[in-house]
C-alpha cells in the first residue's frame, strides 16, 4: 500500500491536521474570529466576540440620544465533560444551564430578559427526567426574571444543553472587561474556590460508592459541606449585585464572572485593559467549608480560589472612591490595578510578590 504524501491535501482541503489541545481553547477562538473576518462584525455592534457576552445596538442607534442594548451568551453544557449525571441531580443540571448564561449577561452590568433552550437527549433519558430538568430550568428563569421563548430538541448520544440568554441596558450603562486604571481597587463579589471544593467533594463521594462498602468510612458527608456543594451544583449568578450598582450610582471600570477562577479572570482584565494587578493573597475571601475541604483533600484553598473556577461571583473593579457608597457585606477587595509593566502578580503574606500564572478550567 503507497503511502499518503504529507502534502497531500485532507478531505476538507487542510494541509496539516492541528489539535485542539495544541492551541487552547482561547487560541481556537482567536483563529476561528480570524476565519470569520468582517462576519463578525457589524454597524450596531458595541462589544463583539471576546468578552463575556456580545452587544449592539437595538434603539436609537446612529442618533445623538442614548441607545438600548441587548447583550447576547450562549453557553453549552455537555454530559462528560461539564457535569456527571451519577451525583448532579437533574433539577440542580436545569438550573445552573440557567445561571451560569445569566452570569454572562450580569457580567456586562445587564439585567436577563428571554432565553432559549436547546436539548439533545440520549436514549436514557425519560420524558420524567426532562420534565425534572426543565423544573429546575423554570425555577431559575423565576429568580432572574427570564421568560423562556423557544429553543430545540434533537437526539444526542449524551445529555447536552445549550442556554442562549438575551440581556437588555442602556449602552451607557455596559461594563467590559476592559476601562480598569491604575489606583483602581480590584473587588469580587462573594467568597471563592467554594464550587471546586463542592466537586472535589462530590467527586470523592461517587469514587468512595463506586468503591463498595469498605469505603465507606472515606465517603464525605454532603451536609459537612452542603454550602459548597451547593455552590457546585446550583451557583447564584449575581443580578442582586448589579441591582445594588446602580442604586447606588456606582458603575464598575471592568467586569468579569469568576467562572475559571481567580487567576485567570485577572488575567483577562489585565489583557484587555492593558493593566497590572496585584492580588493580595491575605485578603482572598474564603468560605469556611472551602477551607475544610482542602484540609480533608491535602489541598490548599488558596488554589480553589486561584485555579478553581464556577464560582460565577463577579470581579471586578473601580475608583477608590465609589468604595464607600457600596455596603460593605457586598464585596471584598482582593487587589489593585497598577501599571501595566508590573503584570499579574500574587502578593504573599510576607509581602513579596510572586508571578500569578493564568489557569483554570481546560476544555481541550
Amino acid at each position: 500500500m503507497s503511502e499518503i504524501p504529507e502534502s497531500a491535501p485532507l478531505p476538507d482541503g487542510d494541509l496539516r491536521f492541528t489539535p485542539v489541545s495544541e492551541v487552547g481553547e482561547f487560541g481556537l477562538i482567536d483563529r476561528l474570529a480570524a476565519t470569520l473576518g468582517d462576519a463578525a462584525s457589524g454597524r450596531d455592534l458595541v462589544v463583539g466576540m471576546g468578552d463575556d457576552a456580545a452587544v449592539y445596538r437595538v434603539g436609537g442607534a446612529g442618533g445623538d440620544g442614548a441607545s438600548r442594548v441587548h447583550v447576547v451568551t450562549t453557553d453549552a453544557l455537555v454530559e462528560g465533560v461539564h457535569f456527571d449525571r451519577t451525583y448532579v441531580p437533574l433539577r440542580a443540571l436545569g438550573w445552573k444551564a440557567i445561571a451560569v448564561n445569566v452570569s454572562d449577561v450580569v457580567a456586562m452590568n445587564a439585567r436577563p430578559r428571554f432565553a432559549t433552550v436547546s436539548l439533545g437527549l440520549p436514549n436514557n433519558l425519560s420524558v420524567e427526567g426532562a420534565e425534572t430538568l426543565y423544573t429546575g430550568i423554570t425555577q431559575a428563569c423565576e429568580r432572574y426574571g427570564l421568560a423562556v421563548v423557544g429553543g430545540d430538541t434533537t437526539a444526542s448520544a449524551r445529555l447536552t444543553l445549550s442556554v442562549t440568554v438575551i440581556g437588555e441596558a442602556m449602552e451607557s450603562e455596559i461594563v467590559t472587561r476592559a476601562g480598569a486604571q491604575p489606583g483602581d481597587l480590584l473587588c469580587v463579589t462573594g467568597d471563592l474556590g467554594g464550587a471546586a471544593a463542592g466537586l472535589q467533594v462530590l467527586i470523592a463521594g461517587k469514587d468512595a460508592m463506586s468503591e463498595g462498602d469498605g469505603a465507606a468510612e472515606s465517603r464525605p458527608d454532603l451536609t459537612e459541606f452542603a454550602t459548597i456543594v451547593e455552590r457546585q451544583l446550583m451557583p447564584q449568578a449575581r443580578l442582586d449585585r448589579v441591582q445594588a450598582w446602580a442604586e447606588a450610582g456606582v458603575r464598575p471600570t471592568s467586569l468579569i464572572d469568576v467562572s475559571d477562577g481567580l487567576a485567570s479572570e485577572a488575567h483577562h482584565l489585565s489583557q484587555a485593559g492593558t493593566v497590572g494587578a496585584v492580588i493580595d493573597g491575605g485578603l482572598l475571601p474564603v468560605h469556611v467549608q472551602t477551607v475544610l475541604a482542602a484540609q480533608r483533600f491535602d489541598a490548599r484553598a488558596e488554589a480553589y480560589v486561584l485555579y478553581g473556577g464556577e464560582d460565577y461571583e463577579l470581579l471586578f473593579t473601580m475608583a477608590e472612591a465609589d468604595a464607600p457608597k457600596l455596603a460593605k457585606d457586598t464585596y471584598a477587595v482582593v487587589g489593585q490595578i497598577v501599571e501595566p509593566d508590573e503584570g499579574v502578580v500574587l502578593r504573599l503574606p510576607d509581602g513579596n510578590r510572586v508571578p500569578l500564572q493564568g489557569g483554570g478550567y481546560r476544555h481541550y
